[in-house]
C-alpha cells in the first residue's frame, strides 16, 4: 500500500465510522510524518471544533511529551477536552515506507454521562417495597401490643394466665393478628411459645 491508497483508506474508514456511530463521533486522520501531526481529514469537527489543518490535540500536551502515543495505538481512553467534554479516544496508527498516519475516533459521550448520573440518583431507593411494608407493619404491630398492654395495666413479668388471656383478646379486638408476622412478635414479647399464644388466640374467641 504506497502513501496515497493508505490516505485513501484511511478516510474512507473515517468518514464510514462517523457515519455508523452519529454525530457524537468525531473521526480524523493525522499525519504524523510532518511536525505538530496536522489533520489530513475529519469528520464531525463539531466535537472538537477542528479543522483540516489543525494541529490541536485531544489530549493537550500529552502528546508532545509521550513517545508511546507518538508510535502505538491507543485504545479506548479518556481525554477531558479543555470545553469539558468528556471524550472516549483511540488512535491506530499505520506505517509505510514514506508515510505514517493515525487514525483517531472521539467520541462525545458528555451527554451519557450527564444522564447516567441522573439515572443513578433517580433509582435510589431507601429499601426494596416488600422491606418497607414490612417494617411498617411491625411499627404499626408494635404500636398495638403496647396500647393493649397499658389497658392491662401490668407488667409483663408480673402478669398470670388471667392477664394474657385478656391481653390476647385485645390484641384480637385491635386486628393484631390480621398481620403476618404476629404471632411470632407477641410471642417474643410475652416470652412463651408460638403453640401457648395459638392455645391462647383459641382460648380467648
Amino acid at each position: 500500500m504506497n502513501k496515497k491508497e493508505a490516505l485513501e483508506f484511511l478516510d474512507r474508514l473515517a468518514k464510514g465510522i462517523s457515519e455508523m456511530f452519529g454525530r457524537d463521533c468525531e473521526t480524523l486522520v493525522h499525519d504524523m510524518s510532518v511536525p505538530k501531526h496536522p489533520i489530513v481529514v475529519i469528520y464531525n469537527g463539531h466535537v472538537t471544533n477542528r479543522k483540516a489543518g489543525s494541529t490541536e490535540d485531544v489530549y493537550g500536551d500529552l502528546a508532545k511529551y509521550k513517545s508511546s502515543y507518538l508510535e502505538g495505538d491507543f485504545i479506548n481512553h479518556l481525554a477531558v477536552y479543555k470545553s469539558g467534554k468528556f471524550i472516549k479516544s483511540t488512535t491506530f496508527h499505520l506505517k509505510g515506507e514514506d508515510y505514517h498516519y493515525a487514525l483517531g475516533i472521539n467520541y462525545d459521550f458528555t451527554h451519557m454521562r450527564e444522564f447516567s448520573n441522573v439515572l443513578e440518583n433517580f433509582m435510589k431507593v431507601e429499601s426494596d417495597l416488600q422491606s418497607a411494608i414490612s417494617e411498617a407493619g411491625e411499627n404499626k404491630l408494635s404500636s398495638i401490643f403496647d396500647s393493649c398492654l397499658e389497658a392491662v395495666g401490668k407488667p409483663i413479668e408480673r402478669m398470670n394466665k388471667s392477664d394474657r388471656l385478656r391481653l390476647i383478646s385485645l390484641l384480637k379486638r385491635e386486628k393484631a393478628f390480621d398481620f403476618s408476622k404476629a404471632v411470632p412478635y407477641v410471642s417474643s414479647r410475652l416470652n412463651l411459645s408460638r403453640y401457648t399464644i395459638y392455645k391462647y388466640i383459641k382460648e380467648s374467641s
